[in-house]
């Protein structure tokens, strides 16, 4: 008799009962529940990415200009082509009219030197503090038109840029070692190289490189060029 019972008893199961009722505030606050549980997994997952493991970056920028211009009988290498940077007369605050403009011992920062006291020619038209230091001082006279080098445009730009992450002992770069560093930048059959030929980035932004060579400057427009990579590592 007590193994029929066991028996019967394997043969049960149980259920439970659902019962179902129309309910407006308990309703609202399910639904409630359920979509600040899914925000909050959004935030945690796409905009905070706290999935992922952060550390902050080493990074460094070696930039490297090829190209030989002839101008007349001369020739200009890498190492003539580049010079000091130019000072604008529009900024220079050290024009005066006499000797009590000019504060002896004053150095200032868009000077060559230390003012002596006296207020001298520097030209016809203007006078100028008088400024201790060696000469000749740095020209101030307006760029040449057309450019020297407005053949420039064919010069080469190296970028190398590598990141490192202490954390992670992770080290990356904006191009692969197994690269033919001979080649030139190209959308089409070259987009990974990093060598970029100044006439293209300034045709790329818009600008005139004749007209850009006679005042601007070889870093601005590397700027403006390596806004537009992606320099995010991460891959997923």
């Amino acid at each position: 008799m007590g193994a029929f019972c066991s028996l019967k008893n394997l043969c049960e199961y149980e259920t439970s009962k659902v019962v179902r009722f129309q309910s407006v505030s308990y309703g609202s606050l399910k639904w409630t529940f359920h979509m600040v549980v899914f925000l909050y997994v959004c935030y945690v997952l796409v905009t905070d990415k706290r999935y992922q493991k952060k550390d902050s970056v080493i990074s460094s920028i070696h930039t490297k200009v090829k190209g030989v211009v002839q101008t007349d009988s001369r020739i200009w290498d890498t190492a003539e082509y580049t010079i000091p940077m130019q000072v604008s007369l529009n900024i220079f605050n050290a024009v005066c009219s006499s000797d009590v403009s000019c504060e002896k011992g004053h150095m200032n920062p868009q000077s060559n030197g230390i003012q002596t006291g006296r207020c001298v020619k520097y030209n016809a038209t203007i006078k100028t503090c008088e400024v201790s230091a060696w000469c000749p001082v740095e020209s101030m006279k307006g760029a040449p038109v057309p450019a020297v080098l407005k053949s420039a445009e064919n010069f080469t730009v190296l970028i190398k840029n590598n990141i490192h992450f202490p954390k992670f002992n992770h080290t990356a770069r904006n191009f692969s070692p197994k690269l033919n560093i001979s080649c030139t930048f190209n959308k089409i059959t070259a987009p990974a190289c990093p060598i970029f030929q100044l006439g293209d980035i300034l045709r790329t932004t818009g600008e005139n490189f004749s007209e850009m060579a006679i005042q601007y400057f070889l870093f601005i427009l590397i700027v403006k060029r390596c806004k537009q990579w992606n320099c995010s590592s991460f891959k997923g």
